[in-house]
């Protein structure tokens, strides 16, 4: 199955720490990094008193389930010391968030697919868009079009 991941980190030289996450990715057994968009240096949302983040989305292929998909990528973050604080929005040493698993919608206590809010989010669907601006996201529109009305000031694209 196609799913696409988001990466984020804002600490700890954050480029370093979505290159290491690339690499607990490629260590799994059941998942294949399929492509990468570039990093981008977006500004911090929510809880904007905080350092700018590097984001950067996936596509992957797996043979995991959504449920048992989610649980190894926390796996990789709690190996990369991803340490939850219960702070929303708030500084981040990696997070990796499971963004589309196929067309599947599912709302359980563990997992929301898609990912609530992504299609407000300028820092997923700039990256996304970059890999594929026609991909629909169930239940809100077509990655691009969405884009197209969001805010994209202080996204840098970086040369990394």
């Amino acid at each position: 199955m196609d799913a696409w991941l988001g990466l984020g980190s804002n600490q700890q030289h954050p480029v370093t720490q979505l290159q290491n996450a690339l690499g607990g990715l490629d260590d799994v057994d059941g998942i294949e990094v399929l492509e990468t968009s570039s990093f981008y240096r977006t500004p911090p949302w929510g809880d904007t008193q905080q350092s700018d983040f590097i984001n950067a989305v996936v596509r992957i292929k797996t043979s995991f389930e959504p449920l048992p998909l989610l649980q190894e990528l926390q796996a990789i973050e709690n190996i990369m010391g991803r340490r939850r604080t219960g702070q929303r929005w708030g500084p981040r040493l990696i997070d990796i968030d499971l963004l589309l698993y196929g067309d599947l919608s599912m709302q359980s206590n563990e997992l929301v697919l898609p990912h609530p809010r992504m299609y407000q989010r300028a820092f997923v669907l700039l990256p996304m868009s970059e890999l594929n601006a026609k991909l629909e996201i169930p239940g809100c529109g077509v990655v691009g079009s969405l884009l197209q009305e969001l805010d994209c000031g202080g996204i840098v694209r970086l040369a990394v």
